[in-house]
């Protein structure tokens, strides 16, 4: 599925309000009980938090509503044993931030005097980024709009008979092992580490080496994997990164990581040509009906209370 947080008119209007909210003064939101979805309580202050954040992004929308459908789809998440981290959520928002020219200073300045607050947004982040991975294992399942081979088929015929290709990779991911008892002691000497590693990377063959003399260090090879099935979280960074390279390294819940490019080379078979019509498929009005469909079910087995 489509890896999306913001809009680019949301990301251009916050940089623009960082000037103009110099003097303004961020209302304070009271927190009574409005509604309880599945024993978890959405109160009138998230409400209210919510109800600026659509104000800031010249949205028009039902905040009580949006918060119904962001607590069932954390909800979803976590059954599915989803689970973003606070350095992921962290990583996000600094990238937000860096993305449009600001310092995360003047981002939560944004947040506080709009009314939004930063709590609420890395919260939004939060359960976008859940979200999405929620969508992408439905849609891999086959729930939902799945392309059969059948479906691939006819597609092939639509274009003349012609089967897509693909870019295959051939990864290796190395992993800086961070255990979360020790993350806020140890993370920024890992990354280092990480960093200095990734700077000597040269291939995939030589990877291990380097990790011997290195304290809890995985290295795993992912194999080859085709451009559509990407991790999301890494598509961009390997599509750009030259074979014999790597990534820069990030900060996930398991530690410091970042992934080789061994090979790469264009394929066109069967299985190519299902993968590749399959992720033409799922398209931004796609992804908005499946996930409606998808929280309008969610909707229908919950106990939603109003008070």
């Amino acid at each position: 599925m489509r890896k999306y947080l913001f809009s680019a008119g949301f990301a251009l209007l916050v940089a623009a309000t960082s000037v103009s909210m110099a003097v303004m003064t961020p209302p304070a939101f009271a927190s009574a009980i409005k509604y309880v979805v599945n024993d978890v309580p959405i109160t009138s202050g998230d409400i209210a938090h919510r109800a600026a954040f659509l104000k800031l992004q010249r949205k028009k929308g039902d905040a009580a509503q949006e918060m119904i459908d962001q607590t069932l789809r954390l909800a979803e998440a976590k059954r599915l044993g989803i689970r973003i981290s606070d350095a992921q959520v962290e990583a996000a928002y600094q990238r937000f931030a860096t993305n449009n020219k600001m310092q995360l200073s003047q981002l939560d300045g944004v947040m506080e005097k709009s009314g939004v607050g930063k709590d609420h947004f890395k919260e939004f982040i939060r359960a976008q980024m859940a979200w999405n991975q929620a969508l992408s294992a439905r849609y891999r399942s086959g729930e939902g709009g799945s392309v059969t081979e059948q479906d691939a088929v006819r597609r092939m015929l639509d274009k003349g008979g012609a089967k897509p290709s693909a870019t295959e990779y051939m990864l290796q991911q190395v992993i800086f092992v961070v255990p979360a008892s020790e993350r806020s002691a140890t993370l920024a000497k890992r990354k280092r580490e990480a960093d200095a590693m990734r700077a000597r990377f040269n291939g995939c063959n030589t990877t291990r080496e380097f990790a011997k003399g290195l304290l809890d260090v995985t290295v795993r090879d992912l194999g080859r994997v085709l451009a559509p099935q990407l991790p999301p979280d890494w598509a961009e960074q390997i599509k750009a990164t030259k074979v014999g390279g790597a990534t820069t390294t990030r900060e996930t819940e398991r530690g410091v990581e970042f992934i080789g490019i061994c090979s790469s080379r264009e394929v066109s078979d069967d299985k190519t040509a299902q993968m590749v019509f399959q992720s033409e498929g799922s398209s931004d009005k796609a992804a908005d009906e499946l996930s409606k469909k998808y929280v309008d079910e969610l909707k229908a087995k919950a106990r939603i209370v109003k008070r």
